[in-house]
């Protein structure tokens, strides 16, 4: 693939997607390598899209099993084909998890009350409305076991700030595209969901290209 930055598209099969996820998987591969669980358990990736993430982790953690879920079904075949491609036998078939639906949160045997040990979800609030916020604090406080955690990655504001002059042009260039829910979000409406649901951030670790990777644990 080619390293130079394709145009703007959120699709998660798009060639966009592609080259930011080829971006950012190796720093993302070191906060999990230092805080997944050294045993056995069951990580949940909500938003999986393409498949591209999980499928690049899933190797480097034999001991761990890996559910991927989406709301659009569409996505199954690429997620699916990528796990046998890569010969992932400890990823599971993928399933639907719709935030905003609780009814689809629990439709799988594998995802029962206080069944993960962690969550995670990567690259999704910058299109999607934060309003799905209060969804996936409400999904992980019911899905992870109780010393369990929710990781949330991408580029967001701070209290209404920028933290860098990149982040604030990466957000004008997402708000031009003329769809309301585009752009970046502001960690402190995150925290204000996990509150309601008995989270809270734990740690906020700075990643490259002016990301972040923000660790949710019960209070």
């Amino acid at each position: 693939m080619s390293n130079d930055k394709p145009p703007l598209d959120p699709h998660p099969l798009s060639e966009y997607v592609a080259w930011a996820g080829n971006r950012n998987r190796e720093p993302l591969l070191g906060v999990l390598k230092e805080k997944l669980p050294k045993d056995n358990g069951q990580i949940l990736e909500l938003a999986s899209g393409s498949g591209m993430h999980i499928n690049y982790f899933a190797p480097h953690f034999e001991h761990l099993h890996f559910h991927p879920t989406d709301k659009d079904k569409d996505v199954f075949d690429n997620i699916k084909k990528l796990s046998i491609e890569h010969g992932n036998d400890n990823i599971a078939d993928p399933t639907h998890l719709d935030l905003t639906d609780p009814d689809t949160w629990f439709n799988a045997a594998d995802r029962e009350a206080n069944t993960f040990a962690v969550i995670f979800c990567i690259n999704i609030f910058q299109v999607a409305p934060i309003s799905i916020a209060d969804g996936m604090m409400e999904c992980a406080s019911k899905l992870l076991t109780n010393d369990g955690f929710l990781l949330i990655y991408g580029p967001f504001q701070i209290g209404g700030t920028f933290s860098t002059e990149s982040n604030q042009d990466f957000h004008n260039t997402l708000s031009s595209a003329g769809v309301s829910e585009w752009g970046l979000k502001d960690i402190t409406d995150l925290q204000a969901a996990a509150e309601k649901h008995g989270l809270e951030l734990n740690e906020k670790i700075d990643m490259p290209a002016n990301n972040f990777s923000l660790v949710f644990t019960r209070k």
